[in-house]
């Protein structure tokens, strides 16, 4: 079934039926989005009572509801400053060490470094480093946030295929992560260079961020922005949003060699809470 599965993901047209999916997503006719968001609140059972807003039909549209703001005490931040945050609610989908530039998928598949970001030098920076995979369910609340403080020096806009990026996926898709389109935002933090990968998926009406809106670059060639030479930068606080999913999608965090330390109770498929305890960082 599950082999099944993966080709039907092949031989459908899956920028199309993205693109479809998106138009729907955002749509404020009543007609359209009133039903789907009911329909999906109740199949999925996403918990409202945590959100800003409970009632379904004070959202406008589809992207409105599964990019809902919680209210102010749902998720509370680690209060230890040393403490590394997790930066969306989900599952951990992998969580360990990147083996030389090479990065666990699932069951024995692996990608690497240099491929995920698309750029030899700053992979460099996470040899022998750390990694964290996030999975986000439908279901899951759908912000993702600084796991610490930092500031942005670069990000690169990745075209891609859209496979979808649920477990049975990533254990028969070679490299997944790295060959879906995706969004790489770097940061320079007091732990040294972060790399925040945000995945795109089947049927993922967008990525947006916090400094820039919904990320709508030309297809088919990546796009990268250096922050450095804005005469604004764009600092983020710990815990502070960076970004948002239109539908489901993964989180992958990078860090250099020695300057984090997971925390044991987040192994392959343990539940992950934003805000709270990832791991820790290392003193230096």
């Amino acid at each position: 079934m599950a082999t099944l599965f993966i080709l039907l993901q092949r031989l459908i047209p899956q920028q199309d039926l993205s693109r479809l999916i998106g138009w729907l997503a955002r749509s404020r006719t009543p007609w359209i989005s009133r039903p789907f968001i009911r329909w999906f609140a109740r199949y999925y059972g996403v918990d409202m009572s945590e959100a800003a807003e409970p009632e379904l039909d004070a959202y406008q549209s589809f992207n409105e509801f599964f990019t809902r703001a919680l209210h102010d005490n749902a998720r509370p931040l680690d209060p230890e400053q040393s403490a590394l945050l997790c930066p969306a609610d989900g599952a951990i989908s992998q969580i360990g060490a990147i083996t030389g530039g090479s990065i666990f998928q699932a069951k024995g598949r692996y990608f690497s470094a240099e491929n995920l970001l698309a750029d030899v030098d700053r992979a460099d920076a996470f040899h022998n480093g750390h990694f964290a995979t996030i999975y986000l369910s439908p279901r899951d609340y759908h912000r993702v946030h600084m796991p610490l403080a930092g500031k942005l020096v670069a990000q690169t806009y990745i075209p891609g295929d859209l496979f979808s990026v649920n477990p049975a996926t990533a254990n028969q898709v070679d490299s997944l992560f790295a060959r879906n389109e995706r969004l790489v935002c770097h940061f320079d933090t007091e732990a040294g260079p972060m790399a925040m990968v945000l995945v795109g998926a089947m049927i993922v009406a967008g990525i947006s961020t916090a400094w820039g809106g919904q990320v709508a670059p030309p297809p088919k060639q990546p796009v990268t922005t250096d922050f450095t030479r804005l005469p604004e930068p764009v600092a983020l606080a710990r815990g502070e949003e960076m970004g948002r999913f239109m539908l489901g999608s993964t989180v992958i965090l990078l860090f250099p060699e020695g300057t984090v330390s997971w925390d044991e109770r987040f192994r392959e498929g343990a539940a992950t809470r934003m805000g709270a305890r990832l791991g820790v960082l290392n003193a230096a």
